[in-house]
């Protein structure tokens, strides 16, 4: 294995096998060369509306009404400026956050940052193979363990989807994104919710107790995801002459990332209104994703319910290729260690089947939405590992020239990541008391650690 910063981007592509496969017309007007970088924020939105966020969703919405709404308005904020953020550092720099942290930090930093973001993946691949399990179960009463199993052939399906070209893989993703939107406009439409609440929730922020703060952290994690960071960094890189226009590429890939992640926001928000709507008057808390498709059915008919299933199968599915993408970037920029795609993709799936297994086998496939919650925690969690290298690496002149970061923008960006990290810290010391202060101190010390050693 080479030195941690022996390998340039140039030596090393993200994704080596589309990189550059998408060319850029030369003398096209503006809309038509908007249109053809549009496509890496679509792939990224449907990690801000996988399994995991329906759980966070519905069980803020169950439990709290309308109240949360304004977390995930927040969060989708937060997630538009961060990800904006990846796309500087990979239209500019050429570099993913995983090469970048490979090349900007000492070798025993980057393992711990690689080891922490494998973490995040294998929390996020875990809510994606239950939902795709539940969908499964759902639709066509496949047994959620076997449901576990059959998602071990999305490794296949992505390899072929892989060389079937990247755009048609963006087309697809999109049509799954346009489905799931779909079919919650029609659940919406059915469930009539009081659109004032709606309003109050959204621009009233409210904590009503320490499980509406979990859940609020669950929101977060599952809305702002770390390997989203990683990805979103090296899918701008499949674009060709990236450097023929840096400003006129900034700016579509920024419009790409707003519109893609507003749309994601419309889906999470309506999951949560959804839930406010039918459930919270009636006192039901959802626990079990297969509790609200059943809840669902009586109180807005059949064809509602289906439709949950539907979008929840394509929820599972579309967030499936993009959370294997991530590992295999995140494994190659950090390690820079070069395996079969399909093999990486089968390791990441594996990795994830084993604890789903796990999960539904104790609990006889009850609690789905309490254990999807506990990974989105475990995703707000990490999010602080991957803000910060991200901050410091495009604030650096010497990394990212005339377009590193301004003052306002890195101290934006610094104050959203301690805020989460604020928020983690005293989640981990209401459950987990001087463990958790322990933690926190690690953290801390680690991230000091950072600061002080990053190669300008």
């Amino acid at each position: 294995m080479l030195p941690l910063a022996s390998l340039t981007p140039d030596s090393s592509p993200s994704l080596a096998e589309v990189h550059g496969s998408v060319p850029i017309p030369k003398g096209a007007s503006w809309w038509r060369k908007f249109l053809t970088i549009s496509g890496p924020a679509y792939l990224v939105s449907v990690g801000y509306m996988d399994p995991g966020n329906w759980a966070t969703d519905l069980a803020g919405g169950s439990k709290f009404g309308y109240q949360l709404l304004w977390v995930v308005l927040l969060s989708n904020l937060m997630a538009i400026f961060l990800q904006n953020l990846c796309v500087r550092m990979g239209v500019v720099a050429r570099m993913d956050l995983a090469q970048a942290c490979r090349d900007y930090y000492p070798r025993p930093a980057a393992i711990v940052l690689w080891l922490l973001c494998e973490v995040a993946i294998i929390a996020c691949d875990l809510a994606e193979v239950i939902g795709s399990a539940v969908g499964l179960n759902l639709l066509f009463g496949i047994p959620l363990v076997l449901g576990v199993l059959l998602t071990g052939a999305d490794v296949l399906l992505l390899l072929g989807l892989m060389h079937w070209g990247f755009r048609k893989l963006e087309a697809l993703i999109v049509t799954l994104v346009l489905t799931i939107g779909v079919c919650f406009a029609v659940q919406i439409f059915h469930a009539q919710p009081d659109w004032l609440a709606v309003g109050t929730g959204l621009f009233t922020p409210t904590l009503p107790n320490l499980e509406a703060l979990t859940i609020s952290l669950g929101i977060l994690g599952a809305t702002v995801m770390p390997h989203n960071l990683y990805l979103h960094s090296a899918l701008v890189q499949t674009r060709a002459h990236l450097d023929s226009d840096v400003e006129a590429t900034l700016q579509a890939n920024k419009w790409d990332t707003i519109l893609a992640l507003g749309g994601a926001f419309f889906v999470n928000a309506g999951i949560l209104i959804l839930a406010a709507a039918v459930f919270h008057p009636k006192g039901l808390v959802v626990d079990e994703l297969q509790k609200a498709h059943e809840l669902l059915t009586p109180m807005l008919g059949g064809t509602a319910a289906t439709l949950f299933a539907v979008a929840l199968l394509c929820s599972g599915q579309s967030s499936t290729i993009t959370g294997t993408l991530a590992g295999q970037i995140v494994m190659e920029g950090f390690l820079h260690i070069k395996v079969r795609a399909w093999v990486r993709r089968m390791v990441t799936r594996l990795l994830a089947i084993g604890p789903a297994l796990w999960a539904i086998s104790a609990t006889g496939g009850s609690h789905t939405v309490q254990m999807l919650i506990i990974s989105q925690v475990v995703l707000s969690m990490q999010l602080p590992f991957a803000i910060f290298p991200l901050v410091q690496f495009t604030s650096d002149p010497a990394r990212m020239g005339v377009y590193a970061n301004s003052r306002w923008v890195r101290s934006l960006a610094y104050l959203i990541g301690t805020a989460i990290s604020l928020l983690n810290f005293y989640l981990l010391y209401t459950q987990l008391g001087s463990f958790g202060l322990v933690l926190a101190a690690l953290a801390i010390a680690f991230w000091v650690y950072l600061w002080r050693n990053r190669r300008g």
